[in-house]
Order: C-alpha cells, then sequence, then structure tokens
C-alpha cells in the first residue's frame, strides 16, 4: 500500500476506520485500510448519511486491483491504488457515492528511546561536500593506523613470555597490518576476517590433530550413556578427521556440544538411579502431618491427621506418634467441604467398612494449612484415581524483569510461590507443578544458558529432571516452558512467535513473545511482553496490547477470524506490562509510608492497570488474582527494603514511583475450571530492580477422546442454537451471518443472513431467527460436555467479523438454556448475542472430575448456631466447584464476565434425557420443567413439612418435583435413598439466576410440626369433621413430599 497518500491508513482496526470517517463526518469521506479477512485485499470505506460502506479491494493472479461494487456495474482493473482512488472520485461507478474527501490518519504516539546512562547528544555540524569527502578518506586511514596503535600498546601490558616466540611474532605481525586489512573488508561488506582467521589457524595448528585424537573417544562415552545406545538405532555419528577443511572455531563447537551432552548424559544417568529402588520410583512426596482441632459437641479436641500421598491413606489420630493401624483409604474419602465462612474450617466426608457416611468437621491453625491439606488430598486422589489421562493440572507461571543482571544462585523461592502475597503452605513444596512456564525481560543470558539455570534448579527443589516443550527469544524478551516427562507424549502443536512494538514498531526493545501447545485435548497459550515504559504513556502501553493481541500468531490457523483471546481454552499472559500508580510524583514518600505499612489499598485504586481494565480499553474479560503484595518496582539492588523512585538523567531527575509493574493474568472458556492458588512477589531474589512474580494454577485439562461405542449403531448427537440476536455497536451499513467453529463439529456451519433493526443509540440489532443444527464428531456425553462453540459475526461484504464470542456445551447439560455472550474484536467490546442452545447426546453417564473432589460451603448465617450445625449434619447448604464459581446471571452485567446462561434447576435429568425431552420444544423455547407444577401439589399443611428424599420404584417420579434451587449440577438418585449427607455427586455447580428471590417485606410462615404420633408414614388422613371447610379430599402419600411451606398457595399456607 503507499503509505505516503493521505487516505492510506494500512493495517488499521475497523473499529477504528469507524471512528475516522464518524469524526470526519461528511458525505464522501474515505481512506483504504488493510482488508482483515483476505491476505493482500483491501478495504475501501466510505461514509454516506453517517453510515460507513465498506468495498472489498481483490488482487487477481496479475496483481491487478478491482473494486466489488453494485452489480450491474462493469468491473474495471488497476495497476495502483492512485489509479483506483482517483477513477472512483467520479460518480455512478458503483459506490454508494463518489469518493470525495480524504481522511488523515491520525499521528501515532511514537516510543521514544530510553537513554538509560548516555550522555546528552551534540547537535549536528555543517561541513562543505568537498571537504567531507576529502575528510572520510583521511578519517578512515588514520582510523586504521590508530586501531593498530592502540591494539600495539596494548599488547605492551600483556604477559607473553608464556607462549612460543614463533606465536608472538604471529599476534605481533597480525596487529601490525593485518587488522588494519580487516577492518577494510568489514566497511566494504565483507566480515569473513581473513587476517584473523589466517592468525587462529596458525597458532592452533597442533588442535585439529588433538581434537581429531580426542573426539572419538568422548563420543563413545556419549554413545555408552544414551538411553537407546547405538548400534541398533542408526549409523554411527560422523567424526571429523583432521584435514576435513573446516575451521578451528567449528570443531570447537562440535567439541564443546560433545561435552556438553556427555555432562548431561551423566547428570541424568546418576539422577535417575537416585529416584528409582528395586525397579520402584522412591517416594517423592513423604507422610505429612496436619495438627487440628475437631469440634464436637462444643467440646474442641487436638487430633493429628497424617497425608500418606504415595501410600494412599490418610490417618486421624489423637496422637502424633499413634498406631497407623486406623486410617481411611483414598477411595474411602468421598469430599472435602471448604467453610467460606472459617478459612480454617474443612468437612472430610468419609465412607466407613459398614458403607456408612460421616461427616468430620476439622479446623486448622489458619487458612494455607488448610489450602495445603487440601492440595496434598486432591495430589493423593489424582495418582490413585486409576485414569489414564489427567482430567487437571498444575501449572506455575513466573515473570521476572531481570534488569540485565544475571540470577543469583538460589532462585528456588520463586519456584516455590515463597515471599509476600498470597503464597502457598510449606507442605505444598513437595507438590511439582505440571508445567512451569518462565517469562523474563531484560534478560542478558543465552537460551540454552537460561534453560539450563531453570532446569537445575526446578531438579534441586523438585527431584525430576523437567523436559523442554519450547523457548522463544526477542532481543532480551524471552519465554520458557518445561513440563514434566510424563507428559511430554501429551503435549503437541507447539508453536511460538513474537511482536515487536518498539520504536515506529520495529525495534524488538520492546514487544512480545508467545508459545502455544495442546494438552491432550485443551489449548493453552502463554503471552511473555515487556511494554512501554514511563508513567505517562499508558495510551501507548494500550496500544502495545492491542499489537500484541492482533498480531500475535499462535494457536489453531483454521481460527483465523479469531484472535489469541478466543484460540485457547486457557490463555495467560504474563509480563512487565509497566503500568504505575498514577499518582503525583510529590506523593512519593506517602507512597511508601503505605506500603511499610502493607496498606496497598489506596495504591491500588490508582493502579493504571486496573482502572484501564474497568474503562474496558485493555484486557476486557481477563481476569487477575487479588494483589495483596508489595509494588515490585524500582528497588535498589540487592536489598528490598528501598525503593529508588529518583533517578539522575541528563536532562533531570526522573520519577519511577513504586508500582505493580510486574502482572500474571488469565482468560479461559466459559464453564471450565481454573483456580489460582498463589499469586504473590519473593523477598530474597535482588540482582534486578524488579522483584520476580509467581502465580499458580489448577487448570482442568480434557482429553483425547475415543468413544466406546460402535459409529454404525451410535444414534447421532445434535446441538440446536436457536433465537439468537445480536446487538452490534458498528455505524457500518452492511448484511451480517453467523460462522460456527469447533473442534467437535464436522465442519464450520454459517447461517443465513440476519435481518437488521437499527436502533436511534448508533447500534444494529441483528435478528437471526433460523434455528442451526450443528452435527458433532462425537455424541457422547462426556465428550460434549467439554467443549465450547466459537462464535464469530461476519459481514457479508467484507467477510470481516464483527464481533467473537463463545458458548460452553456443558451449559446445556441438563435442558434448553438460553446464553448471552459479550461479542468482541481485536481485545474491544463490540456488542451482545443472546440465544438458546440445546443438546441432544448419546445415552451415557458422564464421569465425576477429579477437581470436582474440592469442593466449597456456603455457610447459613440465618439460623441459629445450634440449628445450623444439625442441618449441616444432614446436608450441605450449597456446595459450588471453586473452579466455577465465578458465574455470571443474567441479570447481571455480563460485560464483567463476557458470559451468562440461564441454568436449569439441579434436579433436572442428565443431558441424555434431557436431549430426548426437549425434542418437544423445536421452536426455541425452553421447555416447561416438572418443577413447575410442583406449585399445584400440596398436602395437609397439618401433615408438618412434605419434602424428603424420593423413594424407590414409581413413586420415585411422583417426588422428583422441587422447586427452583440456587445450585444445579446433582444427579438424580437411583435406588433406595441412603440417609447420607454427602453433597450430592455432580459435574459442575453453577448459580441459577432464573430463580426469583422472595419479595420484600413478605413472611414465610412456618409449617406446624406434627406431634410424634403423626409422624408415622401411613397415619390415616383426618376425619371430615376435623378438615378446615373448604379442605379437598387428602390424598394418601406414598412418600413425603419435602417443599417448603412457602410454595402452597396463599389460601392453604
Amino acid at each position: 500500500m503507499q503509505s505516503g497518500q493521505a487516505w492510506c491508513h494500512g493495517n488499521i482496526t475497523r473499529s477504528e476506520t469507524e471512528k475516522l470517517l464518524s469524526k470526519a463526518g461528511r458525505d464522501g469521506s474515505f481512506l483504504i485500510r488493510d482488508s482483515e479477512s483476505i491476505q493482500g485485499a483491501f478495504a475501501l470505506c466510505v461514509l454516506f448519511q453517517k453510515c460507513v460502506y465498506t468495498y472489498r479491494i481483490l488482487p487477481n493472479k496479475d496483481k491487478k486491483l478491482s473494486v466489488q461494487s453494485s452489480e450491474g456495474v462493469p468491473i474495471r482493473f488497476f495497476s495502483m491504488l492512485p489509479e483506483l482512488v482517483e477513477a472512483y472520485q467520479n460518480p455512478n461507478m458503483g459506490l454508494i457515492t463518489h469518493l470525495q474527501y480524504a481522511v488523515q490518519r491520525e499521528e501515532e504516539l511514537e516510543e521514544e528511546p530510553e537513554n538509560k546512562d548516555l550522555p546528552p547528544q551534540l547537535p549536528p555540524r555543517n561541513f562543505p561536500a568537498g571537504e567531507v569527502k576529502d575528510g572520510v578518506a583521511k578519517s578512515c586511514e588514520q582510523g586504521h593506523k590508530g586501531l593498530s596503535e592502540t591494539f600495539l600498546m596494548r599488547l605492551q601490558h600483556v604477559d607473553m613470555s608464556t607462549i612460543a616466540e614463533e606465536q608472538q611474532a604471529l599476534i605481533l605481525d597480525y596487529f601490525r597490518t593485518s587488522v588494519c586489512l580487516d577492518a577494510e573488508q568489514v566497511q566494504n561488506g565483507n566480515h569473513s576476517l581473513p587476517g584473523l582467521k589466517k592468525l587462529t589457524t596458525a597458532i592452533c595448528k597442533n588442535l585439529n590433530g588433538e581434537i581429531s585424537r580426542v573426539l572419538p573417544a568422548l563420543e563413545v562415552c556419549q554413545r555408552a550413556l544414551d538411553q537407546q545406545p547405538w548400534p541398533g538405532t542408526g549409523p554411527p555419528p560422523r567424526q571429523i578427521e583432521a584435514d576435513s577443511g573446516q575451521s578451528v572455531s567449528v570443531r570447537l563447537e562440535h567439541l564443546n556440544k560433545v561435552l556438553y551432552s556427555l555432562e548431561e548424559k551423566a547428570k541424568n544417568a546418576a539422577f535417575d538411579s537416585v529416584g528409582y529402588e528395586r525397579g520402584q520410583r522412591k517416594s517423592l512426596i513423604p507422610p505429612v502431618v496436619f495438627e487440628v482441632k475437631q469440634e464436637s459437641l462444643g467440646i474442641s479436641t487436638k487430633m493429628f491427621m497424617k497425608v500418606d500421598v504415595e501410600g494412599g491413606k490418610l490417618h486421624i489420630t489423637k496422637l502424633k506418634d499413634g498406631p497407623d493401624d486406623k486410617y481411611f483409604a483414598h477411595d474411602k474419602i468421598r469430599q472435602l467441604v471448604k467453610s467460606q465462612k472459617m478459612h480454617a474450617k474443612l468437612v472430610i466426608v468419609v465412607e466407613t467398612e459398614k458403607e456408612k457416611i460421616l461427616r468430620r468437621e476439622f479446623v486448622f491453625d489458619n487458612a494455607k494449612k488448610r489450602e495445603g491439606f487440601c492440595q496434598l488430598l486432591q495430589q493423593m486422589k489424582n495418582k490413585h484415581s486409576g485414569k489414564p489421562e489427567p482430567d487437571m493440572i498444575t501449572v506455575f507461571v513466573g515473570t521476572w524483569n531481570m534488569g540485565n543482571a544475571g540470577p543469583p544462585h538460589g532462585t528456588s523461592s520463586w519456584f516455590q510461590c515463597k515471599g509476600q502475597g498470597r503464597t502457598q503452605d510449606d507442605t505444598a513444596d513437595l507438590i511439582p507443578h505440571d508445567i512451569y512456564v518462565v517469562g523474563t525481560q531484560e534478560d542478558p543470558l543465552g537460551e540454552k544458558e537460561w534453560a539450563d539455570a531453570v532446569k537445575s534448579v526446578l531438579r534441586s527443589v523438585t527431584d525430576i529432571h523437567f523436559k523442554q516443550v519450547a523457548v522463544h527469544t526477542l532481543w532480551n524478551i524471552r519465554i520458557l516452558v518445561l513440563a514434566k516427562p510424563e507428559h511430554e507424549n501429551r503435549i503437541s502443536h507447539v508453536c511460538s512467535d513474537s511482536v515487536k512494538t518498539g520504536i515506529a514498531n520495529t525495534l524488538g526493545n520492546k514487544g512480545a513473545v508467545g508459545v502455544s501447545f495442546m494438552f491432550n485435548g485443551t489449548a493453552f497459550g502463554f503471552v511473555n511482553s515487556h511494554l512501554t515504559s514511563g508513567s505517562e504513556k499508558k495510551l501507548r502501553r494500550n496500544q502495545n496490547y492491542l499489537n500484541i493481541l492482533r498480531f500475535l500468531n499462535l494457536g489453531d490457523k483454521k481460527l483465523n477470524p479469531f484472535d489469541i483471546t478466543h484460540r485457547f481454552t486457557h490463555l495467560f499472559w504474563l509480563g512487565d506490562l509497566n503500568y504505575r500508580v498514577d499518582l503525583p510524583n510529590t506523593e512519593a514518600e506517602f507512597m511508601v509510608s503505605r506500603i511499610r505499612q502493607q496498606n496497598y489499598q489506596d495504591l491500588l485504586a490508582r493502579d493504571q492497570l486496573s482502572m484501564e481494565r474497568t474503562e474496558q480499553r485493555v484486557f476486557l474479560h481477563f481476569a487477575e488474582e487479588e494483589i495483596t503484595f508489595a509494588p515490585t518496582y524500582r528497588f535498589e539492588r540487592y536489598t528490598r527494603d528501598k525503593y529508588a523512585y529518583t533517578k539522575a538523567k541528563a536532562t533531570g531527575t526522573k520519577y519511577n514511583l513504586p508500582s505493580w509493574c510486574d502482572r500474571i493474568l488469565w482468560k479461559s472458556y466459559p464453564l471450565v475450571h481454573v483456580v489460582c492458588q498463589a499469586y504473590g512477589c519473593t523477598n530474597d531474589i535482588m540482582t534486578s530492580d524488579h522483584s520476580p512474580v509467581f502465580a499458580s494454577f489448577e487448570v482442568g485439562v480434557a482429553s483425547q477422546f475415543v468413544s466406546k461405542r460402535d459409529p454404525n449403531n451410535a444414534p447421532q448427537g445434535g446441538i440446536q442454537i436457536m433465537n439468537c440476536k445480536a446487538t452490534l455497536l458498528t455505524k457500518s451499513k452492511t448484511k451480517f451471518f453467523i460462522e460456527y467453529h469447533s473442534s467437535c463439529l464436522e465442519k464450520t456451519v454459517r447461517t443465513c443472513e440476519g435481518e437488521n433493526t437499527e436502533h436511534l443509540d448508533g447500534s444494529i440489532k441483528v435478528w437471526f431467527g433460523n434455528q442451526v443444527q450443528l452435527t458433532p464428531i462425537i455424541s457422547d456425553a462426556e465428550y460434549l460436555l467439554d467443549q465450547h462453540i466459537l462464535i464469530c459475526v461476519k459481514s457479508t461484504d467484507s467477510d470481516e467479523s464483527y464481533g467473537e464470542g463463545c458458548v460452553a456445551l456443558r451449559a446445556a447439560q441438563l435442558c434448553y438454556t438460553e446464553f448471552q455472550v459479550a461479542l468482541t474484536h481485536h481485545g474491544e467490546n463490540t456488542g451482545v448475542l443472546t440465544g438458546g442452545i440445546q443438546l441432544h447426546t448419546s445415552e451415557g453417564k458422564p464421569t465425576e472430575k477429579l477437581y470436582d473432589f474440592i469442593k466449597v460451603e456456603k455457610d447459613d448465617t440465618k439460623g441459629k448456631s445450634g440449628e445450623a450445625n444439625k442441618t449441616s449434619a444432614g446436608q450441605v447448604h450449597d456446595v459450588s466447584n471453586p473452579g466455577c464459581m465465578e458465574v455470571s446471571h443474567r441479570n447481571n452485567n455480563v460485560i464483567a464476565k463476557g458470559w451468562s446462561y440461564s441454568l436449569p434447576p439441579k434436579t433436572l435429568p442428565i443431558a441424555a434425557q434431557a436431549g430426548k425431552d426437549s425434542k418437544k420444544s423445536p421452536t426455541g423455547k425452553p421447555p416447561k420443567p416438572a418443577c413447575v407444577e410442583a406449585s399445584k401439589m400440596f398436602d395437609n399443611p397439618l401433615y408438618g413439612s412434605t419434602r424428603t428424599a424420593p423413594s424407590p420404584g414409581k413413586d420415585q417420579e411422583k417426588n422428583h418435583l422441587l422447586p427452583p434451587e440456587p445450585t444445579f449440577g446433582s444427579k438424580p438418585p437411583e435406588g433406595p435413598p441412603v440417609p447420607t449427607p454427602v453433597p450430592t455427586p455432580r459435574n459442575r455447580s453453577f448459580t441459577y439466576s432464573e430463580s426469583k428471590p422472595p419479595a420484600a417485606g413478605a413472611q414465610q410462615k412456618k409449617p406446624v410440626v406434627p406431634s410424634r404420633s403423626q409422624g408415622s408414614a401411613s397415619r390415616p388422613p383426618l376425619p371430615a369433621k376435623a378438615r378446615p371447610p373448604g379442605s379437598p379430599e387428602p390424598q394418601s402419600l406414598k412418600a413425603k413430599d419435602h417443599r417448603d411451606s412457602s410454595e402452597l398457595p396463599s389460601g392453604r399456607r
């Protein structure tokens, strides 16, 4: 594109285009930008009657350009864009109006170079042209002469008595004559340095023979240490002969590689021999003992719980060194329920030998101890689950601006999440993460040197030799990904890329590097960025983020309409984002005093990143754990007690106020499991003016599913999406359609054009009324409930995206579900899409996920403590998966989370049955749940509460009618009811937003409690005389119906 033209805007976004044209405000205003859908094509954007019309400019095979305009207008071809613009400035060329006013591009905010310690530049001097030419020749000659004299003077201060006279003569001769010839060669573009090569060859003439003699012996040792030694696995490595003609440097490099490989293989062999004993691997996690208190009848008793992860046992004794003969095996520990009111309280639900369920409550010393205990129990469950593939893993994410200084000897605290903020208990140090992602900025080390250093630290901490998945570097910005050896075959489709955002987006001193890969069936993405520095350059940082979002090429290339925020199940963004605390420089001492008092809230309220996220300018729909640690920049090196917030420069004093520059954020698909277990910074790594930041995550993963059903006999599954309506924030005059993408679909599905309705607020509402049927490749419920549908709203004129979103199939697990998804494009909010989704799956019961082992109980604070204890002994009030608690409701602001669902009550049937029943409502209206009819049924209130567990057999069908509850996900009980306090097994716990709270001021009367004589289930009905007037005939009760009295009709309460 001709960048010199006023109408040429390059790769600006569609939303920026609409803003510029709207600002121009005159009909016929136009500009040309790059097409977002076709590489090498352009988009001609014209303003007419406050609407933007877009026409594609496509090149043919001869690179001739043509405009896709109205039908009936002959197509004209142009060699250059200026010719095309000149032609379409004439009327009646097929456009909505002819081109009249070129809209110029706004000036970009360029980043100034960071002259940290450079002296001020001198003003330029002017010389006549002749003097310049003669001066250059003289200066070159004088420069070469001065170069030779400089080296000869240095040699006079070097002790050369230890080397041979022949070699002394060679060195002196080179620096007298040959060094000047090499300098001339380099100046002329030849960088081979023939003089230096001649010198090194002469000095190392005996080294070639020595290398040829030593190298074969080293290679023999290397093959002996190989896990699959030669012979039998391939030809022997080619040996380098003495007269091979290769330079000494090449041969030394090969020798160095062999020596390093030999050392590494020896270390691995020694580690493997230590890690195994009699063919069995030694325990990596020794038994850990926790001191707790058990509350019983108001009496607190000290207890000791020993967790044996490797043995799969939990010992609970009154003595610390008590007998180990009494324990609960891993398969008898049914549930861990965390109290949300008391952060140190934990309920353990276990099954006894007599198949009785016990619910025991314990109180730890603090919340950190409780978290450490839960992590060890979760590790035990994972280890002994018997599942061939994991459904949850742990990920360590760390970022550190090294300040161009090498790391200290000890960095283990960083990888163990120790320091300030939300840190892990010491017991969690024994649990290694499955994946380690380390991002660095201003990293002075080489890739291999840094990777070896990190591996060495992890080996010393975990006794595991981690495998390198990927490493990618852009100047001094680097990302390194390591994984456990057992996951090596589970990781595939590794991809890496980088984006420069330095001066004019051409320098790599600022920018980002990224790595993506598939872990079985789950897509992971990691981005490490170093954004523009300076407190006043907030807008430039925002633009850096948007550029990285647009141009970082990671993940599945088939998802071309989607940026990286929609391509991955889990996306983690880390780095030195350089957002500052927005306070005046005069508040520096005030900030330091607040930090010493650990009062961070006043400072976080002025954190630029938090404010920009609140205004939805950057990191839309990302999440960040609460910050409870001190600002990580700018410290005096080798101390963490003093902030160096002033810096003397040639232009004056520069202020760098203490700020949280180093951050870790993440964004995951809807309704997937992700929990941040740690977020903080270290205290003991002080070689840089930044402190390293760490975060630990527990994330759910999906396995590569293989259906056990016969594909010829298996019923065909289906996904129905209906009643879709999009509200788009655009001024474009075009038609729209929807594309559905997913790895679970046979192909990408495209809808018909929607019907547009323009509104006064400038938005366009598009109605896609047709029902869309999507065909999954596998119809098993266990597979489909882990899948997501990516939605892209596109225009018909330019085939460009106007918004992307994501819908989780798990939301439609039970029945028809309405969804509301925020649409984004290139990091900007572009509208909202609403609709309904219905899932049809084959028969089958999804297996429970391992991460559902730990749940959160919301304490009932309304009743008295005694009543609460009685109730909790029988059932858990509200249990939620901690990784899915951030559920948006339809009646809340969908922008905050990016999605919401109208989730059904938990008493509805499972997905397979819901798929069948929901076929009765093809119009898109949700089928009327059975719980709606429950309000029409009532029993004699004199018989007390009529709510109980379902009875077996036919009675079970009549007693499944329950009112909507705040959460859902429970499976209907099968067989005879068991009086168990165990939280009902489920796949997920979500918040149900359709249930209406009771009206303010409404009083709910308590039901009359029956006397003991009336407590029998087989009691006869009341005689007619004893019944109130107008009462209907009583119905025989086959089982109690435990409904609240508030559900009875008002006349019967």
